[in-house]
């Protein structure tokens, strides 16, 4: 089997593995995500009847973005849906990430949506997931920076050996 249809095969795995937990109701409808190298779209899916409730896209002119692959176009697409859902008086949807992972654009996304006023994510998770990222990166968190300049070790700095040659 050639690696395009190997890697077909698995996103779709993926995306049936996360679809079948997600039913979108005409009260809580399933925001699903698409996510290209130029573009990024959400819909608001009512499963129940078949029906695309709300839509925004980065896809041409009326999105007024001039590049939509990127984390910025995401947000501004989540706080447009999160408008058009709110004007039909949806407040809540269930997030589909559909076979893409829950980080950069997709995450952006759901995020804006969330603080536009469409509840689909629990924005606390997301904020400890990105702290914890945060601190795994070498960056100490906010309350711990003061401490942490205090107590550096006194000796030889890191790297700082014999060199790998010199054995006797």
């Amino acid at each position: 089997m050639n690696a395009q249809k190997l890697k077909a095969k698995r996103a779709q795995r993926r995306r049936f593995r996360v679809r079948k937990r997600i039913y979108g109701t005409p009260e809580r409808p399933r925001l699903s995500v698409h996510r290209s190298n130029l573009h990024i779209s959400a819909q608001l899916i009512d499963d129940l009847h078949g029906v695309t409730l709300a839509a925004a896209s980065s896809v041409g002119k009326k999105s007024g973005l001039k590049h939509g692959g990127n984390i910025a176009a995401a947000r501004l697409i989540g706080q447009k849906l999160a408008e058009t859902a709110k004007a039909k008086g949806i407040t809540q949807a269930a997030f589909d990430r559909g076979q893409y992972r829950f980080h950069g654009r997709v995450a952006a996304l759901a995020v804006a949506a969330t603080e536009a006023g469409l509840v689909c994510t629990n924005l606390e998770s997301v904020k400890a997931k990105l702290a914890a990222a945060a601190r795994g990166k070498g960056e100490a968190a906010p309350e711990a920076k003061g401490k942490a300049d205090k107590a550096k070790p006194e000796g030889k700095p890191k790297g700082e050996a014999k060199p790998k040659g010199d054995k006797k």
